[in-house]
Formats: structure tokens, C-alpha cells, sequence
């Protein structure tokens, strides 16, 4: 008798389980038709495309000149197109990664984290470095939206010139409170294109105008920045972890590809490595043009954004710097987009807030008020580019995929992907490591001369 009623006990206890799952799942899928991410999956492969140029041609290619002139032409062209090279090889990994368990998709990079390392190691792994990078482009992005907006203003109407880059860099938080209400990652579609089309006009009127320039002034000399052994070593880690930042976008892949729709026989991986595709020739045309054509116009003088130091013709360089504006208000969501989502679900599943229109207001506001003012304190860019791009970036573009992949690939040892995921690995740790003392330095240098909210 005791042993009947504690099987139905156990029988009890089992159903009452299985209910308490089925609810629970039914609360992440009534969630994720919320969340910002996973809200719509209408996307189309060219939406891929114009994404992946948002996120990644942004502030980071007008730092590539100064790149150059602190490493010089052949290291710093080599750095570019290696780094290319390798981050279009995890690129492509972190897109076959998205689906790799039939029936399940990796919607965010730490779900992808947590099915390789386990649920508490993997996501504490991918989490934070995902987190730092989505940041920190924020919060260079806020720079760049001032800086950019200023010098629009300084080269138009003279007299405004001394208007305090303070007030330019709180224009563009103010903007971003209200654009930071846009739903969903999907509904971003207008911004992200506006952005992506900026992105590559203000590439090609750098290029144009450099070559112009440099045609008919050549700068006094091609060689590194600095004079002195311990300079120049700063310079190069600084002007590595530059190259770095210029190649961002992967911290948001696994999340622009949630956008897409997916069958088991047409799965998400296609369109959206067809769209990554574009995105990664455009990428490459727009960095050899503007970093080759930067630093041959200006020398080891070109200043760390490029359009800072074109004068000339004035109104074009004030389109194009406008033209950076209207960009960086577009990359700023993007890459904020997977920080609201991850900030609403804490919020939602930890605090027990009520999904609304009351939580996104206050929770992306507060983020963006936070790293609005993070920016007005320290908005040094190419310091900034050099030590987050070598800290975090290298991390998330160029060695966390290959890692995952041989986690869960398992490719034969001297097999390509093992080969390759191993010179990815090593080449990503030496920028993490060594990349953000250029940075540090760069940042100590430019703060002598500042003052605060200046």
C-alpha cells in the first residue's frame, strides 16, 4: 500500500514537473515574441547585408589611417587585410554555429556560449566580453556622433566653433532616447540601411578627397609616429587594437541572424551568409580605400579620425561628417539593440517587471543617459579605438568562434578548420593581451591636454 501510494506520489510529483516545464517554456517563447531579438524573424538576405555594414563599417574605418601611421604601410596594410582575412573565417563559422543543433537556433552569442561550455560557465564566458564590446562601440559612437556633428557645424557657420564638444555629444544622447524606442531589432531595418548607405558615401568622400589632396600635397614623411623605441612599440599595440575595433560586427551576427526566417529545409544560413558576403566586399573596399588613401595624403601627421584632418573642400567634408552623424545614430542601435534585449529580459524574468512600452522606456533610457555621460568624460577616440578594440573585440571576432568550433566541431587535428582556428586563436589572444597598453597610453597622452566637459 505505502509503496502504491508513493509511486503515485513520485507519478504526481513527475506530471506536476513536466507541467511546471511545459509553462516555463511556454513563458520563454511568450517572452522571445517580446524581446527586441527574436520579436520578428521577417528579415530578407539583403537586410543581412546592410546590418553587417552598419555594424562594421562605422567609426573604426576612420581610424585606420592613423592605424597606418603608427604601424607603417607594410605592417599596417598587412594587419588590415589579415584581419580581414581572419574575420571573415569566424564570420562564417559563427553563421553555420547559428543552427548547429537541428530544430534549435542560437538566437544570442551566449545561448551559443552556454551550449558549448554549459549553462553557467558558457554564459559567463561570452556574456560579459559580448556586453563589453556592444558598450564600448555605444559609447564610441556617442564621441564620434559629437565630434562629427561639430566639426559639421565648424566648418558651415565659423562663428559656432566654440560651442563646447559637451553640448554636441548630449545632442546625440538626446537623439538616441528617443530613436532607443524602436521595438524590435527588425524594426531597425530604414535606420540600419540609412546608416549603411552614410557609412559608404562618407568612405568615399575620405578617398576622394585624400587622393586629391595627397596629389597635390605630399606630406613631409611615411614613417611611424613616433621617434623614440618605447613610442613606437606603444604605437603599434595601439594602432593593432585599432584594426580590431574596425572589425566589431561579429557581437552581433548570431542576433541579426535571429531576424531571419527559418525551415528545416530553408534554414537561416544561406541568406544571411549571402548577406554577409556583401557586407564583407564592401567592407574591404571601403578599408583599403580610406586607410591607404589617409595616410599617403597626410604621413604619420593624419590625425586618429580622418575627416578631422580634411579641410578641404569644406562643405563636402562637412556633408561627409554630417554623413558620419547620421551613420553612427544608426550603428549606436545596432549594436545597443542586443543590450536592451538582454537588459528587458533581466528585467522581465528576474525583477518581475511588466513587459510595456513603461519598461523599454526606462530601461533604454537609463542605458543610453549612462553611456552618454561615460562619453563626455572620456572622449578621446583613437585611445578609445585602440584599447576596446585589443580588449574585447579580439575576443568576440576573432578567437571565441574558432574556440566554440572545436568545441563542438571537433575538425581532425591538421585538418583546414583546425589550422585555421588555431592561427585565429593564437593571433586573437596576442591583440587582447598586448593591444590595450597601446590604448591605455594613447588615452594618458590625450587626457594631459583635456579638460573635463570641455
Amino acid at each position: 500500500m505505502c509503496n502504491h501510494e508513493t509511486s503515485m506520489e513520485n507519478n504526481g510529483n513527475a506530471s506536476d514537473q513536466m507541467a511546471q516545464s511545459r509553462e516555463t517554456e511556454q513563458q520563454v517563447v511568450d517572452l522571445n515574441s517580446w524581446l527586441p531579438v527574436t520579436a520578428s524573424r521577417k528579415a530578407k538576405w539583403w537586410y543581412s547585408a546592410f546590418h553587417n555594414v552598419t555594424a562594421m563599417v562605422g567609426a573604426g574605418v576612420l581610424g585606420l589611417p592613423f592605424a597606418l601611421s603608427q604601424l607603417g604601410w607594410i605592417p599596417g596594410i598587412v594587419a588590415i587585410l589579415g584581419s580581414w582575412l581572419i574575420t571573415f573565417y569566424t564570420l562564417w563559422q559563427l553563421v553555420e554555429l547559428h543552427e548547429a543543433v537541428p530544430g534549435k537556433r542560437f538566437d544570442r552569442y551566449p545561448e551559443l556560449g552556454e551550449h558549448a561550455f554549459g549553462p553557467k560557465l558558457g554564459y559567463w564566458i561570452v556574456m560579459p566580453q559580448q556586453t563589453c564590446v556592444q558598450v564600448a562601440s555605444t559609447i564610441v559612437y556617442s564621441v564620434t556622433g559629437g565630434k562629427s556633428l561639430k566639426k559639421f557645424f565648424d566648418l558651415l557657420i565659423p562663428s559656432v566653433a566654440d560651442v563646447r564638444l559637451t553640448y554636441f555629444i548630449l545632442f546625440f544622447s538626446f537623439l538616441q532616447v528617443f530613436i532607443s524606442q524602436t521595438p524590435n531589432f527588425n524594426s531597425l531595418k530604414g535606420i540600419s540601411l540609412l546608416a549603411a548607405v552614410m557609412s559608404f558615401c562618407y568612405s568615399m568622400v575620405a578617398f576622394i578627397a585624400s587622393t586629391i589632396r595627397g596629389s597635390h600635397h605630399h606630406p613631409a614623411t611615411y614613417g611611424v609616429r613616433s621617434h623614440t623605441t618605447a613610442g613606437q612599440i606603444f604605437d603599434v599595440l595601439n594602432g593593432i587594437g585599432t584594426i580590431a575595433f574596425a572589425y566589431a560586427g561579429h557581437s552581433v551576427v548570431l542576433e541579426i541572424q535571429a531576424t531571419i526566417p527559418s525551415t528545416q529545409k530553408n534554414t537561416s544560413k544561406k541568406p544571411m551568409w549571402k548577406g554577409c558576403v556583401v557586407a564583407y566586399i564592401i567592407v574591404a573596399l571601403c578599408y583599403l580605400a580610406v586607410s591607404v588613401s589617409g595616410f599617403w595624403a597626410f604621413g604619420n601627421v593624419v590625425e586618429d579620425d580622418i575627416l578631422i584632418s580634411l579641410e578641404q573642400p569644406r562643405w563636402l567634408i562637412a556633408i561627409a561628417n554630417f554623413m558620419v552623424f547620421l551613420h553612427v545614430i544608426g550603428s549606436y542601435q545596432v549594436f545597443a539593440m542586443p543590450v536592451f534585449d538582454m537588459l528587458e529580459s533581466c528585467l522581465v524574468q528576474k525583477l518581475h517587471f511588466t513587459p510595456g512600452r513603461a519598461l523599454r522606456l526606462a530601461g533604454r533610457s537609463t542605458y543610453v543617459a549612462i553611456t552618454g555621460f561615460i562619453a563626455l568624460c572620456i572622449p578621446f577616440f583613437g585611445g578609445l579605438l585602440g584599447f576596446f578594440g585589443g580588449l574585447v573585440f579580439a575576443s568576440t571576432s576573432y578567437f571565441t568562434p574558432c574556440i566554440i568550433w572545436l568545441v563542438l566541431k571537433k575538425p581532425n587535428r591538421w585538418s583546414f578548420h583546425w589550422i585555421a582556428s588555431w592561427i585565429s586563436i593564437i593571433i586573437g589572444v596576442l591583440i587582447a593581451v598586448l593591444a590595450p597598453i597601446g590604448g591605455i597610453r594613447q588615452i594618458i597622452i590625450s587626457a594631459k591636454t583635456y579638460k573635463f566637459f570641455s
